[in-house]
């Protein structure tokens, strides 16, 4: 990913990052794929407190350009749509069910080795 224009507006308390990302080969990037390199650009930025938007793939080129918001607090970032917001958090929750889901698992495995063993 690389950051074609960084534009600081005090003003709304975000930073606004114009990104080139290009994935030669690859599908176009997830948002959680793009919100994870807009905080690795901009130190200490929040995950929870960036937006993506405008994203745009042209037809036959690995090339995706976009939009990343990256906002100093919850409050500021209050501004952005509710379903903005709602399609930022709807993209980080299957993350977490993923992590919660391996979790039990293991331990499912543990007690059924220490059965074999008895």
């Amino acid at each position: 990913m690389e950051i074609v224009e960084r534009k600081e507006n005090p003003l709304l308390d975000r930073v606004e990052l114009s990104f080139i990302w290009d994935h030669p080969g690859q599908p176009t990037p997830s948002l959680s794929e793009m919100v994870e390199a807009s905080v690795k650009s901009e130190p200490g930025s929040d995950k929870k407190l960036v937006y993506v938007k405008n994203v745009n793939t042209r037809f036959g080129m690995s090339r995706t350009t976009g939009l990343a918001l990256v906002y100093g607090s919850a409050d500021s970032a209050s501004i952005e749509p509710d379903y903005v917001s709602e399609r930022h958090k709807s993209e980080t929750i299957p993350e977490e069910k993923e992590k919660a889901a391996e979790t039990p698992q293991d331990s499912d495995e543990k007690e059924t080795s220490e059965e074999g063993e008895s």
